[in-house]
């Protein structure tokens, strides 16, 4: 029976069928959390501004979902770059930068943060392994998403055998570039353009990062699904950084992505 303190979060049909009994995922949404105000639910965000106390109790219901202690949740210092952890039993809660992992060690849940960023989560049931990634339009063009594969591949996953899943994030209706952006997109790769759909504000564009992490997934090699949930619309479903900044709101809250392989 489900403990009623503990957030439900939201599953991927794919890592279900693919990852095995011994591996657990959950996209968490805000739901669930003890925070109040504009952090109302679920924030997991140590980086917010929210009370430290509702940050660790937040993300010690996730970790209690995995039947697991707060410690044994791992997140990193995210900076939006193509950085790869591998997070084993020396781990100590410590948060280096970088933004995604990658574990074969059972009992350690990996833990993405997100509020319009795509959080993509890995598993190879057959290996032992899993992942994961924090992917915004920097990250995911410089290579965090191949970068986590072949971490994975190191620890002894093979690419044919790895799952992944792209849990909620901004959709292109809601993700308008600036001009600057825009070129500097189309400068690093003209492909990019075919992500761009126009805009009624001169040179600015919207970018669907949903489908330039799912292209690159499957470039990568890897069999990959999308949850099809946009952050900015559901403001009690999910954080938005986007909405926030729209609303002009002092701060915002932070989800939680997270995947572990169970004990036996």
């Amino acid at each position: 029976m489900q403990d009623e303190t503990l957030p439900l979060p939201l599953q991927s049909p794919l890592l279900t069928a693919y990852s095995g009994k011994n591996i657990r995922h959950g996209f968490f949404s805000r739901q669930g959390g003890v925070s109040q105000g504009i952090y109302r639910g679920l924030n997991v965000g140590l980086g917010s501004q929210d009370v430290r106390d509702a940050v660790i109790e937040n993300r010690a219901r996730v970790a209690a979902w995995f039947g697991l202690r707060t410690e044994k949740l791992a997140t990193v210092h995210q900076i939006h770059s193509p950085d790869v952890v591998v997070i084993d039993e020396s781990y100590a809660g410590d948060r280096p930068q970088a933004d995604a992992m990658v574990t074969a060690t059972p009992g350690i849940v990996l833990g993405v943060l997100s509020a319009d960023c795509g959080p993509i989560l890995f598993a190879d049931a057959q290996a032992g392994v899993v992942g994961a990634a924090h992917a915004g339009w920097k990250g995911a063009v410089s290579g965090v998403l191949e970068n986590t594969i072949e971490a994975m591949i190191a620890l002894g996953a093979k690419r044919e055998d790895i799952v992944a899943s792209l849990g909620p994030s901004i959709s292109r209706e809601h993700y308008e570039l600036g001009p600057e952006r825009v070129e500097s997109l189309q400068e690093m790769n003209p492909g990019h353009a075919a992500y761009f759909s126009p805009s009624p504000n001169p040179g600015h564009a919207f970018f669907d990062l949903k489908q330039l992490t799912m292209d690159r997934l499957v470039a990568a090699g890897v069999r990959a699904d999308n949850l099809g949930l946009c952050t900015y619309p559901e403001n009690n479903g999910f954080f938005s950084f986007r909405r926030t900044t729209h609303h002009q709101k002092p701060d915002y809250g932070r989800q939680v992505s997270a995947i572990a392989i169970l004990e036996n």
